[in-house]
């Protein structure tokens, strides 16, 4: 049961205080549960964390990496629904947050949906990714963008044994994340965008039009610190706070509000979307 997801805080053996509050938390394109080191030293001891594992990273690394968003979801939410019920938030980072927002689509489906979203450092569905796209990148291509935006630390180029299934997991999760289409309903969940101001990836003012996938509530939150902002101690507990102190919606293994259609078309008048392309 404990394949796609990884624990820590509250419930993992480290203080022995029952969980009350579950953070559900899935990295970027790549990610290991590694990524989300900074968030199990700032959340409270009640507050558990599981962390998603996909195939190809963590102790899974000797499976092949999935390429499409549907088979990844169907696992997390059918082993996150035989937990304990407890009431939650999902947060996704960069490919996490589509992960996430398909994640939160499923789990009101089992009736067992998420009282908040939080979508980080990903454009909203309105905007799909075009080609080219970046899974079809050389190898050295997509390296030297990984290194730009801070993705790979420029050592570990000399460890090919190291960055070769580094960029297979990449590889793939990028694939599922440029091939994912716009669901025609959206969520009941509200949802809270949150993105960097000086994101080298991520057009900032678009991360409003998120509120076109919820009827329910709608924040967004800008910091600093690049595409990879979230995981930076200080940001990671602020927003750690802010997700634990807003519980506006259903509660974890309470019946969820039947899934709404998409609210409203975009816009008139919103730019097309920019050759400035979203990656891990």
């Amino acid at each position: 049961m404990d394949d796609w997801w990884l624990r820590a805080g509250a419930g993992a053996g480290a203080t022995g205080e029952r969980a009350r509050r579950r953070v559900v938390a899935l990295p970027h394109a790549g990610g290991w549960p590694s990524a989300f080191r900074s968030w199990w030293q700032v959340l409270p001891p009640d507050a558990e964390l599981l962390v998603a594992q996909l195939p190809g990273r963590g102790a899974r690394l000797g499976e092949p990496p999935l390429t499409s968003v549907e088979p990844l979801v169907e696992a997390l939410s059918r082993e996150l629904a035989e937990r304990d019920p407890l009431p939650y938030t999902v947060v996704g980072h960069s490919f996490g947050s589509v992960l996430g927002y398909e994640l939160t689509r499923a789990m009101e489906q089992k009736g067992l949906a998420p009282d908040l979203l939080a979508v980080s450092a990903r454009q909203p569905p309105c905007f799909p990714s075009l080609p080219p796209f970046a899974h079809l990148r050389s190898d050295a291509q997509l390296l030297e963008h990984l290194t730009e935006i801070g993705g790979m630390a420029p050592q570990l180029m000399t460890r090919p044994e190291l960055v070769q299934p580094a960029l297979r997991a990449i590889r793939a999760d990028l694939e599922a994340m440029e091939r994912h289409q716009r669901p025609l309903t959206g969520t009941g969940v509200p949802i809270l965008a949150l993105g960097a101001v000086d994101d080298p990836v991520v057009v900032a003012e678009r991360l409003h039009l998120w509120s076109l996938e919820t009827t329910g509530g709608f924040h967004r939150s800008l910091y600093t610190g690049g595409h990879f902002y979230l995981y930076g101690h200080a940001n990671a507990a602020a927003i750690a706070r802010r997700l634990l102190a807003d519980r506006p919606g259903p509660t974890a293994g309470h019946p969820a509000p039947p899934t709404p259609g998409r609210p409203v078309p975009v816009p008139d008048g919103v730019p097309a979307p920019s050759p400035r392309k979203e990656t891990p």
